[in-house]
């Protein structure tokens, strides 16, 4: 059980990018860029990467997407509930994260820990995830034993028991898991109070965990309302990625999500935040060794046009080592310890696109900003090479193929983009990419990137008190 980490906060989702790229990787990167620029990267790689994925629906409205690959005698199964953090009502933020935790403690049929015993019993492994957007469950097993995780989500759909008991001793788990990765964690709470700020009337202004207040006063009456609500086929998308055969497979999914009611029409509320017509700025003080600094600028995804474009730009800029903003900040003049950026380009609603940097000893947060003034100001300058715009496509293409070579990712990939608006998104990702060009990006940079645009994070370090 986990917030998303890809989603959680920056700090975060820093961690999992380093660690998603092993050295071997660049070694590949730079293989393929350079002698197979004339053969590879000029096909659609599209074609490279196989997204034969079967569609179903039942009559309850349950989505299904079936993707074949026989490689591994494994299957990959999620289940993906379109709720998050974005959902919630007022007064009870944390509750989507919260009832993630409550899955896991037993249903009418199955006692509270006989769901992980099954799975681990017959060789698999489990787990969940939320997000601002969704919340998601899933199971690894051998292919052979694809029932035994239709029927437990199906079953965990339908009858999940809320015991007042496990649901306080969960609560005092959610509360200590927002302790240690929040209010002991200097940046991610920085990262929370920035979100807060940007947003003044969106639900992306809540913390996936929720307030601390929300968490302590959420009620089981508030939990069984919400799971009711939310936790019905019609809400829901099943992926299942491996070795798999449709027809098979399908009539299993049918004997067991087929017997659930649908609740009837389901549609998540449409929030729209203003346009942010002025710069903000926080400063935040907690216990800390170093300061901190990030920006946000309110940016579309996926569905906008200019999508494409922003996701070179954070690239270009911010999107690992040989970046403008790390080469600048980490390896040239030595005034960062890190330093990057991040859009958001798959999300249900436009979100930020952000900067950051940790200051290296004795570097003020001033000097750090100047910086990331000045790239800013060269990039909307007309100053985006072919070469470098080649480059950043490359770098993208080639951490899409291998990123492909994962069943869990996958599948991943095809549940956030159903949630999100649509699976093929993703599989129609990279011919976006490969259709911009230096001036769309100079022209996204200067649309978006704009002083009235942005709202400014400042961690102001205080020694710990003895």
């Amino acid at each position: 059980m986990s917030i998303d980490k890809t989603l959680y906060s920056i700090s975060s989702l820093i961690d999992h990018k380093k660690k998603s790229l092993p050295k071997w990787f660049f070694f590949l990167f730079f293989f393929f860029s350079f002698c197979f620029s004339s053969t590879l990267y000029s096909k659609d790689l599209e074609n490279e990467i196989s997204w034969n994925v079967f569609e179903y629906r039942l009559k309850n409205g349950l989505k299904i997407l079936l993707l074949p690959d026989n490689r591994a005698p494994m299957i990959v199964s999620e289940l993906w509930y379109g709720v998050g953090s974005r959902d919630e009502s007022s007064g009870e933020t944390g509750i989507a994260h919260f009832l993630e935790h409550m899955m896991f403690k037993g249903t009418k049929n199955y006692g509270p820990k006989v769901f992980s015993n099954l799975i681990k019993k017959n060789g698999g492994t489990h787990n969940a995830f939320t997000s601002f957007d969704y919340t998601g469950y899933y199971e690894k097993l051998p292919s052979n034993k694809i029932e035994l995780a239709i029927k437990l989500e199906a079953d965990r759909m339908k009858n999940l028991k809320l015991d007042s008991k496990e649901f306080e001793l969960e609560r005092k788990v959610v509360l200590e898991e927002r302790r240690s990765r929040v209010n002991d964690n200097p940046v991610n709470y920085l990262f929370e109070k920035l979100r807060q700020k940007a947003f003044k009337f969106h639900t992306y202004a809540n913390p996936i965990i929720g307030w601390e207040k929300d968490i302590r006063k959420i009620s089981l009456k508030n939990m069984e309302t919400f799971y009711k609500k939310f936790y019905v086929p019609e809400n829901a998308t099943l992926v299942i990625v491996g070795d798999i055969k449709i027809s098979k497979t399908i009539q299993i999914i049918k004997k067991y999500f087929g017997q659930i009611k649908s609740k009837g029409n389901f549609k998540r509320e449409i929030i729209i935040e203003p346009r942010q017509e002025k710069e903000r700025t926080i400063s935040i003080r907690r216990t800390a060794a170093l300061p901190y600094f990030a920006m946000a600028y309110h940016t579309p995804n996926w569905k906008h046009p200019d999508s494409a474009a922003l996701t070179l730009l954070e690239y270009i800029l911010g999107g690992g080592e040989s970046s403008r903003i790390y080469q600048r900040l980490v390896r040239k003049d030595g005034l960062a310890l890190s330093a990057g950026a991040e859009y958001r380009y798959l999300s249900f609603d436009p979100d930020l696109f952000y900067f950051y940097a940790q200051p290296a000893s004795g570097i003020s947060v001033a000097k750090i900003k100047k910086v990331f003034y000045e790239e800013l100001k060269k990039i909307s300058s007309f100053n985006v090479t072919q070469e470098e715009l080649e480059r950043a496509i490359k770098g993208i293409e080639a951490s899409s193929i291998f990123s492909m070579d994962s069943h869990y990712y996958r599948a991943m990939m095809l549940g956030r983009s159903a949630i999100c608006g649509d699976w093929k998104i993703i599989k129609n990702y990279l011919k976006k990419i490969r259709k911009v060009t230096p001036e769309d990006i100079i022209k996204v940079a200067k649309k978006y990137l704009r002083p009235n645009n942005r709202t400014i994070a400042e961690l102001i370090p205080q020694k710990a008190e003895k």
